[in-house]
């Protein structure tokens, strides 16, 4: 399917490399004559039938990506585990009462469309040809925007930088010695919390043996895909190209020292066991500049006098009169309900980090003259209207503003792993694979 790359880069997500396998397996809410439940996770069940399907598709995802199969029976067991993990995270999100509505979710897929030059029609003509049917792949979008959100809200916004890392940091990008960029794969063997020495010393021995077979010229996208307990095995373990202030500290020690095509040695952290190779390493990127976003809003708050579900028709109103003809500035200064208002709901320009994430992951995907539909924020219901953008020089302050944002994402892998371990040692599953 060639519109997949594209797609992920529409999102401006974290898509998993299953996704594609995911929209193309029939939903099945009720259990057929030939099924059997394969695992049970909290008061939910994967069937056969689904993991099957999973499978299948996973399997045409890696032929289509030139990667080596691995054995269906190892891949079957490690497609089983990356279901539960999917599942855990998005009963999460129904715990806190994290949604993403069909107004955002539609507008996220003529996004996606327009992105791979299609019409909407043009976009269902294409997934159907592929076997996809839009149905699933617009609630696999869903759910992946939904875990996306559910990563920020439970592990992102938890994350400390102090301001001795951000000194390091800038002074690393001072000297150029931050600014190289290392592309690396990696394969996790997860541990339990709290992990018996005899857990430790089996999934050692697991970690080792794979090693061996790497050592001996065994493919590592195939590995990644048969074992790796991390999100990305389906991609070959790939982390991308990121400078080592970006990479989790673990790894960023290990491949400042390989040449490409080297694995470091087997890393041990609080999530499991890691094994990482160098693929390539090039030059400088870090840029003098940022985007800065010129745009402005209508809120109207959610208070104990106007319900969630009111402040959003009265946005849906005025969002339809936008449609029809009526000027932004004007409804802005009669309707805003912050100090905007009087500018026509002008923000200025803003720096990333100045809003919150749900107000700046919508405005950062509309194009100029772009307007959302109605997005929640912790203040309300918002219209927003990016008007144009520009790159700027920063400021001390907006460089600390930026260096405190990439040492998050360094810390984000590793905090992000430690968080799903927890989830998936806390949940009562119950895996059947091996009972039919």
């Amino acid at each position: 399917m060639k519109i997949l790359p594209s797609l992920l880069l529409s999102l401006g997500l974290c898509v998993s490399g299953e996704l594609l396998a995911q929209a193309a397996a029939p939903a099945y809410p009720n259990l057929k004559p030939a099924d059997h439940i394969v695992a049970v996770v909290n008061d939910e069940v994967i069937t056969q039938v689904e993991l099957t399907d999973r499978l299948e598709l996973a399997l045409r995802q890696l032929r289509q990506q030139g990667t080596s199969l691995p054995p269906r029976n190892e891949l079957e067991r490690q497609m089983l585990e990356r279901m539960i993990i999917d599942k855990l995270q998005l009963q999460r999100a129904r715990e806190i009462g994290l949604h993403v509505d069909d107004a955002v979710l539609e507008q996220t897929l003529q996004r996606i469309a327009a992105n791979n030059n299609m019409s909407m029609e043009q976009f269902r003509e294409t997934l159907q040809r592929d076997g996809i049917p839009f149905a699933n792949f617009r609630e696999e979008i869903r759910n992946e925007m939904t875990i996306a959100r559910v990563r920020e809200r439970e592990v992102d916004n938890r994350i400390v930088v102090s301001e001795g890392e951000i000194d390091n940091f800038l002074n690393s990008q001072a000297t150029g010695s931050g600014n190289q960029e290392y592309e690396v794969s990696h394969i996790l063997l997860r541990l339990p919390e709290g992990a018996t020495p005899e857990q430790i010393q089996r999934t050692q021995a697991k970690a080792d043996d794979i090693y061996r077979r790497l050592q001996a010229g065994e493919d590592f996208a195939q590995m990644a895909a048969a074992y790796s307990d991390a999100p990305d095995g389906l991609r070959g373990g790939s982390l991308g190209a990121r400078p080592l202030d970006r990479m989790p500290g673990i790894f960023a020690e290990a491949v400042v020292k390989l040449a490409p095509g080297q694995l470091a040695p087997i890393l041990r952290s609080s999530n499991g066991f890691h094994i990482v190779k160098l693929l390539a390493k090039g030059g400088a990127t870090v840029p003098p500049q940022v985007q800065q976003t010129h745009a402005r809003h209508i809120l109207i708050k959610v208070d104990e006098l106007v319900s969630d579900v009111e402040a959003k028709r009265r946005l849906d109103d005025l969002h339809e009169r936008l449609k029809n003809g009526a000027k932004f500035e004007e409804l802005a200064r009669l309707f805003s309900q912050d100090g905007s208002a009087a500018k026509g709901g002008d923000l200025g320009w803003l720096y990333p980090g100045d809003t919150v994430p749900d107000f700046e992951r919508v405005m950062d995907q509309l194009a100029p003259g772009e307007i959302s539909v109605p997005i929640r924020s912790p203040f309300g219901y918002h219209l927003v209207q990016v008007l144009e953008r520009r790159m700027q020089d920063v400021s001390d302050e907006r460089k600390r503003a930026a260096a405190r944002e990439a040492l998050k994402e360094r810390k984000l892998d590793e905090a992000y792993q430690d968080w799903l371990r927890q989830e998936r040692d806390r949940a009562y599953v119950d895996i059947r694979l091996d009972e039919h």
